[in-house]
Order: C-alpha cells, then sequence, then structure tokens
C-alpha cells in the first residue's frame, strides 16, 4: 500500500512539475512571432553625448536619425522600452502581472493592433520609413544585449508595432481610462465637466467658475452617477509664452511639464539634427521616434493637458440572446473576440480568457448593469505620427499651424513661440461634432444611429490666440478662456457649449494668471520667480479647505486643537520655511484631487487627523521642516524638496516610504527654457529630475541633473552642433547589419 500511494505520489508531483513548467513557458512559446520591416535598407547615426549624457543624434536622412533616436534611449533606459514595446503588443501582463493585463485588455478592446494595420498605408512614405527606422534600431539593440531581454519573442518589432503602440496610448492622454475601469467593474461612471457658463470671466470669477464647474450635471447610467479610480492621479503642466515687447527683449517659451518620473510616459530629452532639415531639441516618451515639445531653429512649442467633452457613451440595447443589438430598429451583430491576457504571478504567467466586444459606435463593454459602447474624438486614427513628425520640421507659423489644424493630434493644448516675436496658444482637441438637441453630458441611447457623430467640430471654432495685446500666454490645465490677461482674454461664449471646454481654474492657473498681469515686463527673472512660485491662492479649492479647517471645533475634537491652531497660521505657501508648510503639504493634495477628480470632499478633521498623525508617528513633531518630509530620491540620492501639489513649483504627487518620507513620482519633469533674441541664434535651457539614464544605476548620468533640479537651476543644450561637440563626453557611430 505504501509503495502504491509513494507512486501516486510522484505521479502528481509530477503532474504539478509539468503544470508549472508549462504556466512558466506557455506565454512566449504561443506569442504571435515578431516580423522586421521589410527591406534590406542600411541605416548610420552618430550619437553624441554632451556632459549630462543627453544624446545628440546626427544622421544623413531623417529615418538614419530615427534609428539612432531607437538605440540612444535603448542605452539609457530598455526596461522601459520594452514595457512599452510588450504594451504594442499585448503582452504586457507577462511583465507587470494584473496592471500590465488591464492594458493589454485595452489594446484589445480599442483594437490598437487593427487601427495600425488599417491605417498604416495611408501614412506618407517617409512617415513609415522613419518608424521602420526606428523599429530597426530597437532590434539592433536587442539583439546586441539579449542578457537584457525581460520577454521572450517580443523582439523584433516594426514601424506597425511602433504605431499600435500610439494608437494604444492615443485615447488615454484625455481620459479614455476613467470610462474604462468603472465600465468593465461596472461601477459609477466619473462625472464630465458641463457645458461652458455664460457671461466673461476676470480673475475674480475664476473661483466662481471652478466651484460652479464642479456642480455641472453628470453623465449618468441606470446604476446611477457613472467616478474616477482610486488609482487615479492628477496630471497636470505649465506652459508660459511672452513676446518681445513684453520681456524687453527675446520671445521666450517655456515647457514645464508634469510627467511621471518614471515609466513609459516620463520625458526622454535629445536633440535630433539630419541633412535633410531636421534638427530638433526637446523630449519625446519611450516608443517615439521624434520629440513630442521643444523646438528647432525658428520655432518651438508646449503642451498641457486640456479636458473637453472628447467621449460619449450609449447603452445598447440587446436582445435576449446578448448577441445583437438594436439600431433603427434592426438588430445587429455585436462583434465578439475571445482573447487571452497574460498575466503573471511571481514566476508563473496565468492565461486568462476574456471576451471583447464592439458595435458601430466603438468599444463595447458588457456588465451587471448591460452593455455599453463608447465612441471619442480620433478613433480610428494614427495620423498624429505624421503630425507630429511634420511639426517638428515647420519653419513658420503658417506652415506650422497648417499641419496642427489638420486635427490630427486629437488633444493637448499648444502653446507656441518662434524667432519673428509671435506666440500663440491653440486649444488642441479633435472634439466630435454633435448635433444641438440631445443632452450630450448624460449615458446616450445606442439604438439612434443619428446620435453616432462622425466628424470633428471645425479647427478654427476652437479657442485660440495668436499675439494678444498683453504680450504673454500661458496655461495650467486651467479654462481656456482665462489665458492672455484682461482685455485679451477671449469669452466662454466664444464657443458652442457642446465643445465641453472646461471652465475650471487650477491654483497654478490662478497664480500664474494673477503673476503675468501685475508684471509690468515679464523678462527671464520675473518669469522665472512665476515659474518657481509655491503659493496658494485662498481662492476656490483652498479656501473652502481652510473655512472647513476653520470650523473644527476644538471642544468636539480636542486632539486636533494644536494641529488646526497650526493649519490657521499657514502663509499659504510650500516654500520649506513656514511651519506649517508640511502639514499643509499633507493635507493640501486631498482637496485639490477631489476638487479636480469629481471624487467626494474630504472631511477636513478626519484629514487633519491623519496628517497630524503621520508626522507624530515619522517626525515626533508638528512642525518638521517641509524639506525633511518632501524628498527627491533616486538610488542612493536623498534630497530635499520644494513646491506643492497644484503649486507652479509641483510636487504633485509622491509614495510614502517605510520612514514616512514622500518620495515624489510626479511633477515638475522636463522644463526647457528657451529664448529668441532678434538677429541671434536660438538658445535654450533644460533640467530633468533624475538625468539621463533613468534605470541605469551604473550611469554617471543616472541622477547628476538632481542637485540642478532642487535648487532651481537650469542646464545649457547645446542645441547647435559645433557646441555639442564642444561639450561632448562620448562620440559613436551606430549602423544597422541586416
Amino acid at each position: 500500500m505504501k509503495k502504491v500511494l509513494g507512486g501516486f505520489g510522484l505521479a502528481l508531483l509530477a503532474i504539478v512539475l509539468i503544470v508549472a513548467i508549462g504556466l512558466m513557458t506557455w506565454e512566449p512559446f504561443f506569442a504571435r512571432e515578431g516580423v522586421a520591416p521589410d527591406g534590406d535598407r542600411t541605416y548610420t547615426a552618430q550619437i553624441v553625448r554632451d556632459e549630462f549624457g543627453v544624446p545628440h543624434v546626427y544622421g544623413t536622412t531623417d529615418a538614419d536619425v530615427a534609428y539612432g533616436v531607437a538605440i540612444a534611449h535603448a542605452e539609457d533606459d530598455f526596461t522601459t522600452l520594452q514595457d512599452v514595446v510588450a504594451m504594442s503588443r499585448g503582452r504586457y501582463g507577462a511583465i507587470a502581472g494584473q496592471d500590465g493585463a488591464a492594458v493589454d485588455y485595452a489594446y484589445h478592446l480599442t483594437g490598437a493592433r487593427e487601427t495600425a494595420e488599417r491605417e498604416w498605408p495611408k501614412l506618407p512614405a517617409d512617415t513609415r520609413a522613419l518608424l521602420d527606422a526606428y523599429a530597426v534600431g530597437l532590434n539592433d539593440y536587442a539583439r546586441d544585449h539579449p542578457g537584457e531581454i525581460k520577454l521572450g519573442k517580443l523582439f523584433p518589432v516594426n514601424g506597425i508595432d511602433i504605431a499600435a503602440g500610439f494608437a494604444l496610448r492615443q485615447p488615454f492622454f484625455f481620459g479614455l481610462d476613467r470610462y474604462l475601469g468603472p465600465l468593465v467593474e461596472g461601477k459609477p461612471l466619473p462625472p464630465e465637466y458641463g457645458p461652458s457658463l455664460s457671461g466673461t470671466s476676470t480673475i475674480d470669477d475664476a473661483p466662481r467658475i471652478m466651484d460652479d464647474a464642479a456642480q455641472e450635471p453628470r453623465k449618468t447610467a441606470d446604476a446611477g452617477p457613472i467616478p474616477m479610480g482610486e488609482d487615479a492621479e492628477y496630471a497636470g503642466s505649465n506652459a508660459f509664452a511672452v513676446a518681445p515687447e513684453k520681456s524687453g527683449g527675446p520671445t521666450i517659451l517655456v515647457s514645464n511639464s508634469h510627467q511621471p518620473w518614471r515609466g513609459g510616459v516620463a520625458w526622454y530629452e535629445l536633440i535630433v539634427q539630419s541633412d535633410e532639415g531636421w534638427h530638433y531639441a526637446g523630449a519625446n516618451f519611450p516608443g517615439s521616434p521624434f520629440p513630442f515639445l521643444g523646438h528647432n531653429e525658428t520655432l518651438g512649442w508646449t503642451n498641457t493637458v486640456n479636458t473637453p467633452d472628447m467621449i460619449d457613451i450609449y447603452k445598447l440595447v440587446l436582445d435576449d440572446s446578448g448577441t445583437r443589438y438594436r439600431l433603427d430598429g434592426e438588430w445587429r451583430d455585436l462583434e465578439a473576440t475571445d482573447i487571452t491576457l497574460p498575466v503573471r504571478v511571481g514566476p508563473f504567467t496565468l492565461p486568462i480568457r476574456r471576451t471583447v466586444y464592439r458595435s458601430v459606435h466603438g468599444p463595447a463593454v458588457k456588465n451587471d448593469k448591460g452593455a455599453f459602447a463608447i465612441r471619442y474624438g480620433g478613433i480610428g486614427s494614427i495620423g498624429q505620427l505624421d503630425a507630429y513628425y511634420r511639426l517638428n520640421k515647420a519653419k513658420t507659423y503658417d506652415e506650422w499651424y497648417a499641419i496642427l489644424s489638420r486635427g490630427q493630434i486629437p488633444s493637448t493644448n499648444f502653446i507656441y513661440g518662434d524667432a519673428e516675436g509671435n506666440i500663440a496658444y491653440v486649444y488642441n482637441a479633435a472634439i466630435p461634432e454633435r448635433q444641438a438637441g440631445p443632452d450630450w453630458r448624460t449615458v446616450l441611447p445606442g439604438d439612434d444611429s443619428a446620435l453616432i457623430w462622425q466628424d470633428t467640430v471645425d479647427y478654427a471654432s476652437l479657442p485660440q490666440y495668436l499675439n494678444p495685446a498683453s504680450g504673454w500666454l500661458m496655461n495650467a490645465n486651467n479654462t481656456p478662456f482665462l489665458a492672455a490677461g484682461e482685455g485679451s482674454d477671449l469669452s466662454p461664449d466664444s464657443v458652442s457649449p457642446l465643445m465641453g471646454v472646461e471652465l475650471k481654474m487650477t491654483n497654478r492657473g490662478l497664480r500664474a494668471w494673477k503673476l503675468m498681469s501685475e508684471a509690468d515686463r515679464l523678462d527671464s527673472d520675473t518669469l522665472m520667480r512665476i515659474k518657481y512660485d509655491t503659493a496658494y491662492e485662498d481662492a476656490g479649492y483652498i479656501k473652502r479647505m481652510m473655512d472647513d479647517v476653520r470650523a473644527i471645533d476644538p471642544k468636539q475634537h480636542p486632539d486636533l486643537a494644536e494641529a488646526r491652531r497650526l493649519m490657521l497660521e499657514w502663509d499659504l505657501t510650500a516654500d520649506n520655511i513656514g511651519r506649517a508648510d508640511a502639514i499643509a503639504l499633507l493635507m493640501v493634495r486631498e482637496f485639490m484631487a477631489s476638487s479636480y477628480q469629481k471624487s467626494p470632499w474630504p472631511d477636513a478633521a478626519e484629514e487633519l487627523r491623519h496628517s497630524k498623525d503621520h508626522l507624530l508617528k515619522y517626525f515626533g513633531s508638528l512642525t518638521p521642516p517641509m524639506s525633511e518630509l518632501l524628498r527627491l530620491r533616486q538610488g542612493d540620492v536623498d534630497l530635499p524638496l520644494d513646491g506643492g501639489s497644484d503649486t507652479l513649483r509641483a510636487s504633485t504627487t509622491w509614495d510614502v516610504d517605510d520612514d514616512g518620507r514622500l518620495s515624489v513620482k510626479h511633477g515638475d519633469s522636463f522644463i526647457q527654457w528657451v529664448e529668441w533674441l532678434p538677429g541671434q541664434r536660438v538658445t535654450s535651457r533644460s533640467i530633468q529630475p533624475y538625468g539621463a539614464a533613468t534605470t541605469r544605476p551604473d550611469s554617471p548620468h543616472f541622477v547628476d541633473q538632481a542637485t540642478l533640479f532642487i535648487q532651481h537651476r537650469l542646464k545649457p543644450v547645446h542645441f547647435w552642433r559645433e557646441d555639442a561637440l564642444t561639450h561632448a563626453t562620448s562620440r559613436k557611430t551606430v549602423s544597422s547589419q541586416r
């Protein structure tokens, strides 16, 4: 009997081992084989790195440069590039587990691969060549560094793979994830900003506009109000442009994006130059062959996130089988595709089966409330790939605007400056052209084809400024109707309320508008002080928060009496000077998030108690210097930071480390300061929180910009080739061998 049981145990162990090996190896084995670009073209580029390791990539053709961009970026951050490639192949769950599988589900649901394959032939030949060359660069690096590869059969890739990555990420920049998550889980959807209020907008109105916008009607489904996920973060950026007559000298363009400091949408700085006229300094995201913002010899631009109403949700009427939906009185098949999501759990990768749906409206989701379809601006397009490439090479405002006005970049504000002294702000968005009548702020009936819009609004109807009388422009993720100063600002009545253009004011927007309006001259020194401002206005959510703190009754909450007194002493800054800065830093973030994300308004007593307890637990005091609490941490570097959530000097979100310190992970990221003086060549400066090689701890450029960053200092951008060669610390030529 013992022998029988022993044999059974060995057999069972063998089965377990076979299953374990299968779960560890099935995903690469069954994954679709990658395909390299067609043809036998050879690419050659020179990569010159300056004293901060920033790559300057030179080539005879634009495609040569794109090849070199891929090699340079892989040298600095191949791990993140692989994540992006995995996303573009629907395999990110095999690397990042459940979070990655959620991205893969969105990849299949939105049809990113199908969009890229369908639209690829429509791209101009030189744009396709650029993407293929970039793919070859990634393939060559992967071939030469097999020990760094995280996932089998991830390479080779081709230009369509790169395009699929763009198609996947494109709608998430204007908030598609805010709807997909709740719809998949059957939870309430987030509230939308409603149509514009009537009337003029002044700085005195700004808090009213922000508060009134929070009360706009919500989009609702049968389940009730449809809320942003708990993990959602506030995204932001600042942008400034000043004309020569206001600066007293140069045209000034300041790019001050607020992106995560690591990961797939972290900025990577580079300078590119070819013999075909491509010469640009700026930054891109992993997976892009060209910069998204920065400057060339004659012009430049930066971006901030805008939030027009870009997304509509329809409730489908299904038949009893759940396989057909009604449209205009007829039944149509609901497209259903079974997919397998790889989900890494420890050493194993589990195959999880799911079904994705699609109707004529767009991607569709079933939950216990019914079936809902989603339609959004830019759906089914990858035209932004060509648009960004052309913008990089534009030489005049007219040329630049003609490219932008094609409407192929679905969202984000563009703030512009050039050598001729022009400044501009375009509220760029592919806003759906909706018919008047229906309430587009609610979930729409899915059985009426008249509600399925096909086009976007005329580009000229979008809010936009060119050379305002004030001589300056700004945006800090606030309404475009407060952008240029009193007398130069547009009226909310100038656009159709069907566009859903936001009215909200951020604290950064309030501060920038006020400080720039008050300045007689916006020279570089004055603008620099504004950019690094750490103050809050006593308005909007800050005023409401402080009123709530004031209303806390010390008799009912005696344990909060000291913390309450401290908060009421706060000087409304995050400059590391005041005694209350640390506790205020902890308090502000939740109230800001509630205001901007429309999540439930926090209870002031609970938040104050949480903040008090945190400081006492980790610092033994309610008044530690804020610089002891807020830190820039990377490897062995641990430095003090200033600024807060929603100050112009932004330290927006953070992780709470084991020692109670706040390790910033999102805020001021790539900053670039560009100036054109009449008759002189463009000059620029820049900074990053860490360095050029953010995932290479052994690199001297892993964190070599950090000290400058915390000191509010910028480093030179060696835009001109002779300057780059003078400051070069390394040079090498890379060439494809196929």
